[in-house]
């Protein structure tokens, strides 16, 4: 298995690598923009837009200031909304947390289908290494891991609205690329997520190794042609 190439490997450096602090996602900075539009009328708001403005400010405010400055009376001041409000569909600060930050980062972890499993992995791969690198969502989603040891409600909400929705995109993702004739009809989907997106997060939570283009698409090519000495080509 040759090596990855210095060139790729330095395409993205991890987010902690110095230099400019890591960029808010593109969903966020596009509310910022238009975070102080006209204020808001005295008339009741529907419900889902009360919710749609809460969930923008705990991802704006979650962005901008992590866990150490997001707390559930700074979300309900920014979004207009009342702490009862909140608590009526968030139980603590850490299921809100990870609401805001799955809000903030659904559109740019959405899985292609193109109908070429290789390059749809590949395109989605290289998504996830970008925001987990070039924005602040690698150190965010790092700061909710960790306090989801000790948060129940943050630890059921990653795994309800972030850590499952994604599993699900991907295994059925792997599973329509089986029944198309593209993947090996034993494959296991689950083993495959792990071995793809888990290889980037044992380095983003454990060894702190460089996350790039080049290790995911080494990872891909691992995973696509095995690590048996034989004839491959590039992902």
């Amino acid at each position: 298995m040759s090596p990855p190439s210095p060139e790729r490997e330095a395409q993205h450096p991890a987010a902690d690598s110095g230099g400019a602090p890591p960029a808010a996602s593109p969903k966020i900075a596009a509310h910022r923009a238009t975070a102080h539009r006209e204020p808001r009328g005295r008339g009741r708001r529907p419900a889902a837009e009360v919710r749609e403005d809460i969930l923008d400010a705990a991802a704006v405010l979650l962005f901008r200031e992590g866990m150490a400055g997001f707390t559930i009376e700074r979300v309900a001041a920014e979004a207009g909304a009342s702490k009862t409000t909140i608590y009526k569909w968030w139980p603590s600060k850490g299921a809100l947390a990870a609401d805001g930050y799955f809000h903030a980062t659904e559109a740019e972890l959405e899985f292609p289908d193109t109908g070429d499993i290789r390059a749809d992995l590949r395109s989605q791969l290289r998504s996830f290494v970008h925001l987990i690198t070039a924005t602040a969502a690698g150190r965010l989603i790092a700061e909710l891991i960790g306090h989801a040891q000790t948060d129940p409600d943050l630890a059921a909400a990653l795994q309800t609205r972030y850590a499952g929705p994604r599993l699900r995109l991907a295994v059925d993702a792997l599973n329509l690329a089986r029944e198309r004739g593209q993947l090996h009809p034993d494959i296991n989907p689950e083993s495959i997520v792990d071995q793809l997106w888990g290889a980037c997060y044992h380095r983003l939570l454990v060894t702190g190794l460089p996350i790039t283009e080049g290790f995911a698409d080494n990872l891909l090519a691992n995973v696509l042609h095995g690590i048996q000495d034989q004839p491959r080509n590039d992902v």
